[in-house]
């Protein structure tokens, strides 16, 4: 049986801990309600944006577009959207167990890292690293994700890469968060058109198909990307609460089951006292 001082020492290293646990559950609550009003305000744009191109495509038929078929390379690029930082349950192994248990040969795949989690595991297990955007998932704005997405559309339009990927966690509310790896380029034309709602009515673009799609398509992308950094961060800091939640309850759990020790372990301690003393007087008499 441990002493008691043992027992103490574990108790009030437990106590430290729980605290910190509960004052990071405590920042992470409050920045969930900030993020997560952005979330439900920016969802609608992508939504729609999403919403959009299925109509502009369900009623344009079948047109060659480069957007619309694989590029010439074997090389997808995935742009992999985790955290700067750990202590938020599976969070981050989410993401990169969808990059490693992916159909995906490792020797095809682009790593466009945002979030240095994610960075590190993947680049740990030997998946080329492409570009680091760490720095982006601290504080979101879609100038950053124009810039990433630009970026990987020029490759995409130079051949440099034949598929682009984004693999980022879905915010559904404040305990349900679904890692998620979709498609961006090329777009799938069939199944976005089977989503659609709109009518038959043939569409006409002016001047041409080529030029409106030129301009739509990168817009439509990089409102997918950027809605998904936003939602992205909610589901971290909403990932990290049940975390530290779950670490302050069984912090709490165990230094009850520590005081318990401590005290029969302090009564034990009386009582043996009590019995010398009264063995050492019974042997003076």
């Amino acid at each position: 049986m441990a002493s008691m001082r043992d027992i103490k020492r574990r108790r009030d290293s437990i106590e430290s801990t729980g605290q910190i646990t509960k004052a990071m559950k405590l920042v992470s609550t409050v920045k969930l309600q900030k993020v997560k009003s952005r979330a439900e305000k920016t969802k609608p744009y992508s939504d729609l944006m999403y919403e959009t191109v299925s109509n502009i495509l369900a009623k344009s038929g079948n047109i060659n577009h480069k957007f619309l078929k694989p590029g010439k390379s074997n090389k997808k690029a995935i742009i992999v959207i985790t955290s700067n930082r750990g202590l938020a349950g599976g969070y981050n192994s989410n993401i990169t167990k969808l990059i490693t248990n992916s159909t995906i040969p490792k020797d095809d795949i682009y790593i466009y890292a945002i979030g240095s989690k994610g960075r590190e595991v993947l680049e740990r297990k030997g998946y080329d690293i492409r570009a680091d955007y760490s720095d982006v998932i601290n504080e979101p704005l879609y100038t950053d994700a124009k810039q990433i997405c630009d970026k990987l559309i020029d490759d995409y339009v130079n051949g440099e890469i034949g598929e682009i990927y984004l693999a980022y966690t879905s915010f559904k509310n404040t305990v349900v968060h679904v890692p998620k790896l979709i498609k961006l380029l090329p777009v799938d034309a069939e199944a976005v058109k089977e989503d659609s709602d709109a009518d038959s009515t043939p569409m006409n673009y002016e001047p041409n198909d080529e030029e409106a799609l030129n301009l739509i398509i990168p817009k439509y992308v990089c409102s997918l990307v950027y809605g998904a950094l936003i939602e992205a961060v909610a589901s971290e800091n909403g990932a990290r609460m049940q975390a530290m939640d779950n670490a302050t309850s069984n912090a709490e759990e165990m230094i009850e089951d520590l005081s318990l020790k401590f005290n029969r372990a302090r009564q034990a301690s009386i009582t043996q006292e009590l019995t010398e003393i009264i063995s050492g007087a019974n042997a003076i008499e």
